[in-house]
């Protein structure tokens, strides 16, 4: 069983920047897709980005490309997302979740979800 646990949101200004990370307990193959969702009041989950536990490749939303940056640090069971250029639109709570079969995007297929940390990005 694997938990995961987010830390890093909070409330910035537009142009600010924050970094959220997600600790893992538990084993995770080399073959699993990290990601980052999230899910703003009243909207649907939303994908952010993704990162590949082994080889480390990433993709990102179109909505957050050259903004953010995926990473993961295996050693220390972590994943970053280190967000710049921060806009309102922004404002959701941020989970990271895991894909064992490492070959979906899709929130439904996810077999692991943290608890979320809020992050506000205020105009």
């Amino acid at each position: 069983q694997v938990q995961l646990e987010e830390s890093g949101g909070g409330s910035v200004q537009a142009g600010d920047s924050l970094r959220l990370s997600c600790v893992a307990s538990g084993r995770i193959f080399s073959s699993a897709l990290m990601h980052w969702f999230r899910q703003a009041p009243g909207k649907e989950r939303e994908w952010v980005a993704g990162i590949r536990k082994g080889a480390g490749t990433t993709t990102y939303a179109d909505s957050v490309k050259g903004r953010f940056t995926i990473s993961r640090e295996n050693a220390a069971n972590t994943m970053y997302l280190q967000m710049n250029s921060l806009r309102p639109e922004d404002t959701a709570i941020y989970y990271c979740a895991i894909d064992r079969n490492g070959n979906s995007w899709d929130p439904r297929d996810m077999e692991y979800w943290g608890k979320g940390t809020p992050v506000t990005v205020f105009a």
